[in-house]
């Protein structure tokens, strides 16, 4: 599947842009949310190739919204990465449970980024 269009979920402006940064070589539309809630909001209407997603949000969490996209008949097939300071294993276990395809661990690399996407 080619990527093109990609929503990024964080409630840090830091962490929003440097995913920003790490996607700016990808010719991919990026849309924004701030928090779990507005990233299901968006992703039902914006229709993204892929999400990357915090984890740790105030209201509803990164896992929240993940269940919430995996359990709607129109969001359930978009990948979700999360992208987090928790990185234990048992973390990403969870996130693996949750209904994420990969769990990447702050701070990164921006190719890490486009190695997931280059995965899709």
């Amino acid at each position: 599947m080619a990527i093109q269009k990609i929503l990024i979920c964080d409630d840090s402006q830091t962490d929003l842009t440097n995913l920003k940064n790490a996607l700016k070589n990808t010719d991919c539309v990026v849309v924004t949310a701030n928090n779990g809630d507005e990233a299901v909001a968006k992703a039902k209407t914006e229709k993204p190739d892929i999400i990357f997603m915090d984890i740790i949000m105030p209201g509803m969490d990164g896992f929240a919204a993940c269940r919430a996209l995996r359990d709607h008949p129109d969001t359930k097939n978009i990948p979700v990465i999360f992208v987090t300071s928790r990185n234990q294993k048992a973390d990403k276990v969870w996130a693996m449970m949750q209904g994420a395809k990969n769990l990447i661990s702050k701070p990164f690399e921006a190719a890490e980024i486009t190695d997931v996407l280059a995965a899709f």
